[in-house]
């Protein structure tokens, strides 16, 4: 079985929706419906509001601890990371792992996307 689609509750939907327009064609996702992503994996994204109050993202919570993808390059990090900020998005340096990079990213709730270039 694969991986079908992962369901994230934001705090304020509409507020957080510039951040995945921007960031998600960036790494191979394309709108497909309102709040709806995929990519040529078949893997989607589906964006609602959450309905209940709670304590938004914890970064060692029990839950979600952050979404990692792959980059082809590390000059596909760095465009990411540059298109992210010119949009006015926080995004950190690139971060060395050994032979490897990865770039850290938190939407609007917190929630960290990771993406690595494995050289």
């Amino acid at each position: 079985m694969k991986l079908d689609h992962i369901v994230l509750l934001l705090g304020d939907l509409e507020g957080s929706l510039p951040y995945y327009e921007t960031l998600l064609p960036l790494i191979g996702f394309t709108k497909s419906r309102d709040h709806v992503w995929g990519n040529p994996d078949g893997i989607y994204f589906d964006f609602k509001e959450a309905t209940e109050p709670g304590e938004g993202y914890r970064r060692y919570g029990v839950g979600l601890n952050h979404l990692g993808f792959t980059a082809p390059s590390k000059e596909a990090l760095e465009q990411i990371a540059a298109i992210m900020r010119s949009v006015g998005f926080e995004v950190p340096e690139l971060q060395r792992l050994g032979n490897s990079y990865a770039l850290f990213m938190k939407d609007p709730d917190g929630i960290r996307f990771e993406i690595t270039y494995y050289a």
